[in-house]
């Protein structure tokens, strides 16, 4: 396996637009699953509040909060300490200027992620400009925005008219003109995600938006086949880990029941003379 070799920066993942190279990012829930995403070559791990739902078992990504995310993230740092971590800002986190700072500063400091990642265009231009102002490496999702969703009337392909591509064509321009390195595009017609990725100078990542976005973000537990509650359309299964833990589970039970576990190698020894003082000592306990 191939270990990254040292943390992308933020002028990498920028310059990524003019170089060609496709930046791959990979949402991750835990320790476990960041280790995975830094020996596979993920170049950006992040920190979804997707987490909500893989890990904590809600039926949306709305109840996350602050310091569910900042516990998250701080053990993804951990698990994966040469790669570089943005953390998605949860649910009402960033409604204004003053929580989304106090938010943000959070994430960069108990956390240690590199960048944050609010949801949201023009409506949100002046807290993601507050941000980056303040320092803070920022960037931003638009297309389906989980947080919104119920907006949208649930889960909806967004952009599928002039008008609807307009405005996101509109979002996109606003993030960057608020000094955002990059933005993230969801659930978008690939031919829309492609003629607005042309109009920027930063980068886009794509989830459900088609081949020509200058990346890829998937969540590992879909992608690796843990999250099995459902499957949306543009996640590929490049394995079926739910179903090897399934088995292994299954022989564990198995062999438990039948006596089969745990055998001598999985068993620890003390020697015969040891144990025969011991049932001495055991025996006159008894006679007391």
């Amino acid at each position: 396996m191939d270990v990254v070799k040292h943390k992308r920066t933020i002028s990498e993942i920028r310059d990524s637009k003019h170089t060609g190279e496709k930046m791959v990012y990979m949402s991750v829930p835990d320790y476990t699953s960041a280790k995975w995403a830094e020996l596979g070559g993920v170049d950006v791990a992040v920190a979804g509040d997707s987490l909500a739902m893989i890990a904590h078992g809600f039926s949306n990504t709305i109840p996350a909060t602050m310091d569910m995310m900042v516990m998250h993230s701080s053990a993804i740092r951990r698990g994966a300490p040469n790669t570089f971590v943005l953390g998605c800002m949860p649910y009402q986190s960033y409604n204004t200027v003053d929580r989304a700072l106090l938010n943000a500063t959070r994430f960069m400091q108990e956390a240690g992620v590199d960048a944050v990642k609010p949801q949201g265009g023009k409506s949100q231009a002046n807290i993601l400009r507050s941000l980056v102002d303040a320092g803070i490496p920022t960037a931003s999702h638009i297309g389906l925005t989980p947080h919104t969703v119920a907006m949208f009337g649930g889960f909806k392909i967004q952009g599928r008219t002039a008008d609807s591509a307009m405005k996101i064509l509109e979002d996109a321009l606003a993030i960057q003109d608020a000094g955002c390195f990059m933005l993230e595009f969801e659930a978008v017609p690939d031919d829309v995600a492609k003629v607005i990725t042309k109009e920027l100078e930063i980068p886009t990542i794509g989830i459900g938006a088609g081949v020509n976005t200058d990346g890829q973000i998937l969540l590992c537990h879909d992608l690796l086949g843990v999250f099995t509650d459902f499957k949306p359309k543009f996640t590929k299964r490049y394995a079926k880990l739910t179903e090897v833990a399934v088995d292994g589970i299954a022989a564990y039970v198995k062999d438990v029941k039948s006596g089969q576990f745990p055998d001598g190698d999985h068993s620890y020894s003390i020697e015969e003379a040891e144990l025969e003082k011991f049932q001495s000592l055991v025996e006159k306990r008894r006679q007391i």
